[in-house]
């Protein structure tokens, strides 16, 4: 069998207690033993890799995205507005959205990902056109080509503007499609590939996007199959006013009603909580994707990380879509996480070791992935190898903390289950600026099918 000793790192997170200060060793797409300092492998080492100039992580796990939304960054008619808004400026455009343009999105704002740290992502899809045909499935298909970890959340949204939500119709679909399609991807997706690349979670916008018939009933297929449910709430203060205006329920009592409050569940956002609901939220350990950048972007508030940890939450990271942040980056995410927790913390009680986590083994929880997150036996390997050798590194001492306070955006190597992906910091998988040019196309291709 093949081992690979990845050997003497700068600096090594495992985001457990254990020490593999003198790396790591990888043998058929497994963590098979962790090298403590000034060790030696007990495994017989057929291959060595360097780190000697790398900080090793693991793969860092993007909990809540929007991959078609990299199609309209910048997008002037959305700029500085807060999600209400904005949604509804977008939601127009979206509606164009076709299947070719769909796949660019997708793959760019996978790679962006990777060349981030970023080895597993979930995304959230919740629009589909008549003219977007098999959107999870096509996305399902170009992570198994990228070697990728993906978590597909199969979104929905039955309440067009004429019913009272914010979408437009064209966007929209009725339960009973929305239905067979999700039964349908966890049949045909769900964990089938041998390397657990691709697993299915089933996801309804928002409380303000679907009915109480498709909420409750979601809930009960994903208890049948045994897959995650997800969705956003507790974003704004609008959304709570919707809540109660339509429910007569604020969000957490809402979702509540619907059987929503559970382990299998975790929340994009979850800003607006009372220190009930937090407390609430974690007595049924749902989990809650803490998104920073687009909260600060939308200016929508700053999530309680820390009161939601110690209630009993699961909490993870999400860069959320590139259309409100605007980048698919999750290692500046990191960043962004720690300054902004400083804003609601005192600075002893969120480091750079509390950002790692939520990207890490935090993410991981909230997928309900036991296999990565961590730098440990047994675990996938999943890899993410940092260099400090630009500038904004230079009279660094701590290399773990340099990483995050100084900012570390691109990493020089990434490894999904024991395949090199990234190497030199160039991505192996194809040509970045060929797959660059082609998403811009599509990108102004769109723009221009709708009117201005």
């Amino acid at each position: 069998m093949t081992t690979l000793w990845i050997k003497h790192p700068k600096a090594c997170f495992t985001a457990n207690q254990a020490n593999a200060d003198n790396g790591i060793v990888v043998a058929d797409g497994h963590i098979v033993e962790q090298v403590p300092h000034g060790q030696q492998p007990n495994t017989a080492i057929t291959h060595h890799w360097d780190a000697s100039q790398h900080v090793v992580l693991p793969g860092l796990i993007n909990a809540h995205h929007h991959f078609y939304q990299t199609l309209t960054r910048a997008y002037p008619a959305a700029l500085n507005k807060p999600l209400f808004p904005w949604l509804t400026s977008l939601y127009p455009l979206w509606a164009k959205l076709t299947s070719d343009w769909h796949a660019q999105a997708t793959e760019l704002a996978l790679v962006e990902l990777l060349l981030s740290g970023c080895t597993t992502a979930a995304d959230h899809h919740y629009v589909f056109p008549q003219q977007l045909h098999h959107a999870i499935d096509q996305q399902a298909d170009i992570a198994l080509r990228l070697g990728m970890r993906v978590t597909l959340t199969r979104g929905s949204m039955s309440l067009s503007q004429e019913d009272g939500g914010l979408p437009p119709k064209q966007v929209v679909q009725t339960e009973q499609t929305i239905l067979d399609d999700s039964e349908r991807l966890i049949r045909r997706w769900h964990q089938q590939d041998s390397q657990q690349l691709v697993e299915i979670a089933l996801a309804p916008c928002s409380p303000f996007s679907v009915t109480t018939e498709l909420m409750s009933t979601t809930a009960e297929l994903a208890r049948h199959y045994d897959v995650g449910l997800h969705t956003h709430l507790a974003e704004t203060e609008d959304e709570n006013a919707f809540c109660l205006q339509r429910f007569g329920l604020r969000p957490v009592d809402y979702l509540d009603s619907v059987g929503w409050l559970q382990p299998r569940t975790w929340l994009a956002h979850g800003i607006h909580f009372t220190n009930d609901e937090i407390r609430r939220l974690g007595q049924t350990h749902t989990g809650i994707c803490h998104c920073p950048s687009s909260n600060m972007l939308l200016a929508s508030g700053i999530c309680s990380v820390n009161d939601l940890l110690q209630a009993g939450c699961p909490v993870g990271l999400g860069v959320d879509g590139s259309a409100s942040n605007d980048h698919s980056n999750l290692m500046q995410e990191v960043r962004q996480a720690l300054l902004i927790q400083r804003l609601r913390y005192p600075a002893d009680r969120f480091g750079h070791i509390e950002a790692l986590t939520l990207a890490t083994r935090g993410s991981a929880q909230l997928l309900n992935r036991s296999d990565i997150g961590e730098l440990a036996v047994g675990k996938k390997a999943d890899l993410a190898l940092f260099k400090l050798d630009e500038p904004r590194f230079s009279g660094s001492h701590d290399p773990l903390a340099a990483l995050v306070l100084s900012g570390a955006h691109r990493a020089d190597a990434v490894m999904v289950h024991g395949q090199w992906k990234v190497l030199d910091g160039e991505w192996l998988g194809g040509n970045l600026t060929e797959l660059m040019q082609s998403h811009q196309r599509a990108a102004q291709q769109l723009i221009n099918s709708s009117p201005h």
